[in-house]
């Protein structure tokens, strides 16, 4: 969970130059729906699609969704204006903007004090509104330490694929999927990098796009890989995404009562009732501290996807 208390798991990217996509988005039972201003958005489009955003987010009804914009980039000429209109038009109504390309902590830094300046203008809670960011090249990945600490504004950090594969001169077309050529797979170290340091800072990790929208076990497959990683969700371009990535990102259910179980029963053995035991049998499996701590990460996934446990745990003088 981030700290705008929203789950990660489905992050649905919806044009602000398309009215009809964002009305629709509201429907979806994404866990975020990202507003672009940026990629998906022609140059000509971009004034027209902030008046979009700020009255999909004004007006809309959004609940259980964590509501964010993504800006363009700090090297193009649109990002100042993206921030300023909306945030005033609609900053009580945000929970975090996307910044991508980020490349370095300054980049991140701009955004934070742009951000202060505007809430204590607006009279919004300071701090209010989050910051996810983008690694999208090499020097972002390289520099990905400094950007997750580059503000406490920062929830998130976010594999952009395509770009990043542009970045490599990566002989292929097709964005997050395997390469034939390659004995492997060639993202395997730039998720890990990017795991690396959202865990370390305590930050949520997201996994970029599959652009092949109608192949949806081609979707399944490379979400796969990232969720056993242990990433927390992955952006979805199609509704029948969502459904996907909801799916892959959440424990199954059987293993969601196993750690349900793991945790009751490791706080009963180590009490005074049960004997104040470091190391137990559970059916056929000894669970200890470190079961505890797997156990933990388990059910906090299943919880932050709202699952309701089918099994509870029974003392033995109570059988």
């Amino acid at each position: 969970m981030t700290a705008a208390g929203h789950a990660r798991r489905s992050c649905l990217a919806v044009p602000g130059s398309n009215p009809k996509m964002l009305d629709k988005a509201q429907g979806l039972p994404a866990d975020q729906v990202f507003l672009d201003l940026e990629d998906a958005v022609a140059p000509l489009a971009k004034p027209g699609a902030r008046k979009n955003i700020v009255a999909a987010l004004s007006e809309g009804e959004w609940t259980g969704k964590a509501r964010v914009v993504r800006v363009n980039d700090l090297t193009s000429p649109w990002t100042y204006q993206d921030v300023i209109e909306v945030v005033e038009g609609a900053g009580g109504h945000l929970d975090a903007i996307m910044l991508p390309k980020v490349q370095e902590a300054s980049h991140v830094q701009w955004l934070d004090l742009t951000l202060t300046q505007l809430e204590r203008t607006l009279g919004l809670p300071v701090g209010g509104i989050g910051i996810e960011a983008q690694i999208e090249n090499a020097r972002g990945l390289v520099n990905v330490d400094a950007i997750a600490t580059a503000s406490p504004r920062v929830e998130t950090i976010i594999f952009g694929p395509a770009d990043f594969m542009a970045s490599l001169n990566m002989k292929s077309l097709v964005v997050g999927a395997l390469h034939p050529d390659y004995p492997g797979d060639p993202y395997h170290y730039i998720l890990m990098r990017i795991l690396m340091a959202a865990r370390t800072h305590d930050l949520q990790a997201v996994d970029g796009p599959y652009l092949q929208i109608r192949d949806v076990e081609g979707f399944r497959e490379v979400a796969q890989r990232s969720a056993a990683l242990g990433f927390d969700g992955k952006w979805v371009l199609h509704p029948d995404q969502i459904e996907v990535a909801n799916e892959v990102y959440s424990p199954a259910q059987a293993d969601y009562d196993r750690a349900e179980l793991i945790l009751d029963a490791y706080e009963y053995y180590t009490s005074e009732a049960g004997g104040k035991l470091g190391a137990v049998m559970l059916g056929d499996e000894m669970i200890d501290e470190a079961s505890r701590k797997m156990a933990l990460v388990i059910a906090a996934k299943g919880q932050a996807a709202g699952m309701v446990r089918t099994e509870s745990f029974t003392p033995p003088d109570q059988l």
